[in-house]
């Protein structure tokens, strides 16, 4: 039998549902697989008796032919998603002991299809990062390794620990949360496919809020399919959401593998950085080319106001994360440091609590909020980011997507990046698509010099997550799949 945690959602489903293996025996597989692997450090808390609980509880199902969509499947969950009774810390000290008494909307939706839970997986601190290295609990480990080197590399943030964890085969997939390209990233540099949804496409309720106007959660999973089956699950109206869309879920895998012919996609030229790492661009030219023989039509489109949406969001996010993080003050929940006082017993837990990182973004937060300032920043950001939105408006009369590069560069090595605007710089194909509340999937597509994972980014019209599943199995079918080595 082939190695049951090789399988993907869509053939480990089919054979949970011909009897073929069991989902106790499915989810003793990959708690096994765990248990090798955590040299990687994807896994915060793991969580094998709950898993196994949920297991047997799918073969109850399973055998009176009542599974659900995800029935049997073992996945992971960012440690950003609230699940009753379990770790939920947001990978930060401030958080400390945290076990919530509710669960997420996207978990209970993955629950209710029958799904598994395999643990809690490591992130950058309240998803604040592009190299999953700020979080508490160590940096995450990439599976992949450069050619000739031992060397190890950052899997991507925020969602390092999910993308780590698809690409290793310590889960069958994950949730993951995209506030400027948290889900796509990652998925570039570990060769997994992550698709950030529309903005309300899936409920934030229950998820540790980052930046509320650009947060969403979505999937990282081996394959195209298998992130379309995924999203299924995760998607919903909420009603303790107000910002999640009261629309019908498409079955988006009916989707994937579509022909492509009379498709139009668009190239926009600003998104040629300078200097364009000549395998990044030789990788877009790939793209495309693929999409051509397949009987897309490409056209070159600009989207004016590219340039100015990096700076936008840095402005955005933290104003919104100052906002978000004040409620952490070791009053009601999480560490409290004591003080003289209850202002100092504020500070002193804030200041014990929030890592580097965090603290930078609370502090650039609250200085574009302040008196004096908030117009000079915020509200002109906020300006920026409608003039964002209406450039792909305007590029929607032409194109059905937007090919674009996931990443910069193929993943790095943990302490290479010490600059933070340098890190910033990993995220500079992926906000406008946060800015504008678009989807965007990143899809892989080939292997660097170094024989890294490289990915394409397709973005999507609003709600068009079909037809970026569409294109993405058409990437996917002349790329074909990467499956990281295992070393461990």
């Amino acid at each position: 039998m082939t190695s049951l945690t090789s399988l993907t959602i869509a053939t480990a489903r089919d054979g949970l549902r011909a009897r073929k293996f069991s989902a106790v025996e499915l989810t003793e597989a990959y708690v096994a697989a765990i248990g090798k692997a955590r040299i990687l450090n994807a896994y915060i808390v793991e969580t094998p008796d709950k898993a196994r609980a949920m297991a047997k509880a799918s073969d109850v199902r399973l055998a009176k032919a009542k599974g659900g969509p995800l029935e049997g499947i073992p996945l992971g969950i960012k440690d950003l998603f609230a699940t009753e009774g379990i770790h939920t810390q947001a990978a930060s000290h401030v958080l400390d002991g945290f076990k919530p008494t509710y669960e997420s909307t996207v978990t209970a939706n993955l629950w209710r299809d029958g799904a598994v839970m395999l643990g809690k997986l490591n992130m950058d601190e309240f998803a604040m990062g592009s190299s999953n290295e700020t979080s508490y609990y160590g940096n995450v480990i990439n599976p992949w390794k450069r050619k000739g080197s031992n060397a190890a590399l950052v899997p991507g943030g925020s969602s390092g620990g999910s993308a780590t964890a698809v690409a290793a085969h310590i889960c069958a997939a994950a949730t993951a949360t995209d506030t400027g390209g948290s889900i796509r990233q990652p998925a570039a540099f570990t060769g997994t496919v992550g698709i950030k949804p529309t903005y309300g496409r899936c409920s934030r309720w229950g998820i540790v809020a980052f930046a509320s106007s650009l947060d969403q959660a979505g999937p990282i999973a081996r394959d195209v399919r298998d992130a379309a089956i995924m999203l299924k699950s995760m998607a919903s109206v909420d009603p303790k959401d107000t910002t999640s869309v009261d629309m019908a879920v498409p079955d988006y895998e009916q989707a994937v593998g579509r022909p492509i012919k009379g498709l139009r996609v668009g190239i926009p030229k600003e998104y040629r950085v300078d200097p364009m790492p000549a395998e990044i661009d030789a990788l877009w030219a790939k793209g495309a080319a693929w999409l051509k023989e397949q009987g897309a039509e490409i056209v070159d489109i600009s989207l004016p106001h590219t340039k100015y949406a990096l700076p936008a969001y840095y402005i955005v996010a933290p104003a919104e994360a100052s906002s978000n993080l004040a409620r952490y003050d070791g009053v009601r929940y999480g560490l409290r440091v004591p003080g003289d006082d209850i202002v100092a017993m504020y500070e002193n837990s804030r200041a014990a609590g929030f890592g580097a990182e965090v603290k930078r973004r609370i502090m650039i937060g609250t200085y574009v909020l302040s008196a004096g300032y908030y117009d000079a920043y915020y509200v002109r950001a906020q300006k920026v980011r409608t003039l964002i939105k209406r450039d792909f408006d305007r590029a929607w009369s032409k194109v059905d997507v937007v090919l674009t590069p996931a990443t910069p560069s193929p993943a790095f090595a943990p302490g290479e990046i010490t600059d933070p605007v340098q890190m910033y710089l990993n995220d500079i194909f992926t906000v406008t698509v946060n800015m504008a509340g678009l989807p965007g999937i990143s899809v892989p597509a080939g292997l660097s010099s170094d024989g890294l994972p490289l990915g394409l980014q397709l973005i999507g019209k609003p709600f068009g997550e079909e037809s970026l599943f569409q294109v993405a199995s058409a990437i996917e079918r002349a790329a074909g799949v990467f499956q990281a080595p295992q070393w461990w």
